[in-house]
């Protein structure tokens, strides 16, 4: 779908151009550029943009293939953006993920976008309310593309934070059920959601670093910034990531430790009750000569000593916490 096409002028918007061979044209102008937004285009949509635009043959390839590292990338003069976009479910606690690719020099930018995070026509509206920071070009539309996605993962860690913190409190608490199987489960959003941004710190070090020279100066302290904010929610990810992984070895240790208590508990009434078992098998066998068979007190005695033996066993296991 073609979201929306424009050209601007010195950051601001020009109304009276609407065809993509126009906007093409009107790129030419020093003092204008074009931006194309698209969302999970067609094929019939991605010839009508890209053929207005002079793109490597590749283009069409990263605009269709929605399963690609974060990266940056120049080939004739147009420089490729990719980026992965974040979406958390809280209902079922999921990450999922799509992807966010520009393309531009600086005459034009396009962006495709695949998936349901982060929709650019906020980011649109606010650009289009800061001419003196639009006009500054394509590669001001890309951060405020950056910015945007940026600030998901943001939202998104806060959540998954706040589950970590919720499965720490259930795995150290009183409780004796099993937490491995949520653990594992929130593990694996959390890895997700490291890979959508890990390598995202790459693809803005280049940006900031041996690309630096192809945007205006203006933008390299917010390049910085994105850079240092990512940064900063990949260690916050690789500490969950590591907390998650001692909760899970932490509830295995408790799983461990009550099947032993419940071990320990089993062998001690078993040991209670092997010796009035041996005592009865004994009274059971079918001999004619047998202790205490003729005398009156014989009964009495018996039970009482199981009594007792069994009393001292009770007080040691107890003692020794397996009862």
């Amino acid at each position: 779908m073609i979201v929306d096409h424009a050209i601007y002028r010195a950051g601001v918007r020009d109304v009276n151009v609407g065809t993509f061979e126009a906007l093409s044209v009107a790129s030419h102008d020093s003092t204008a550029f074009a931006w194309v937004g698209l969302a999970e285009p067609s094929d019939i949509e991605l010839n009508r943009v890209l053929g207005s635009f002079p793109l490597h043959e590749t283009a069409r390839a990263d605009a269709v293939n929605a399963r690609q590292r974060a990266r940056i990338e120049i080939n004739d003069n147009v420089v490729t953006f990719v980026m992965r976009t974040v979406f958390y479910d809280d209902s079922i606690s999921s990450v999922t993920t799509g992807e966010l690719i520009c393309f531009m020099n600086d005459d034009f930018i396009i962006t495709v976008r695949h998936g349901d995070g982060s929709p650019l026509v906020p980011v649109r509206s606010s650009l289009e309310s800061k001419p003196n920071f639009l006009k500054l070009g394509p590669y001001a539309v890309l951060y405020g593309v950056l910015n945007c996605v940026i600030n998901e993962y943001s939202k998104i860690a806060v959540e998954l934070e706040r589950d970590v913190i919720n499965i720490e409190t259930l795995v150290f608490s009183d409780s004796q059920t099993s937490h491995s199987k949520t653990i594992y489960l929130l593990k694996r959003e959390v890895i997700e959601y490291r890979h959508a941004i890990g390598p995202l710190v790459s693809a803005l070090q280049k940006l900031v670093g041996e690309f630096k020279n192809i945007y205006p100066v203006e933008l390299v302290a917010f390049f910085q910034d994105k850079l240092d904010e990512v940064s900063r929610a990949c260690d916050h990810a690789i500490g969950m990531d590591a907390l998650l992984t001692a909760a899970l070895q932490a509830d295995l240790a408790q799983v461990q430790v009550q099947q032993n208590v419940e071990v320990r508990r089993i062998s001690a009434w078993v040991a209670l009750a092997a010796f009035p078992t041996m005592i009865a098998g004994l009274y059971g066998m079918n001999f004619k000569f047998m202790p205490e068979l003729q005398w009156r007190y014989g009964y009495f005695i018996v039970v009482g000593t199981i009594t007792i033996i069994c009393g001292v066993l009770f007080y040691k296991f107890k003692r020794a916490k397996w009862l």
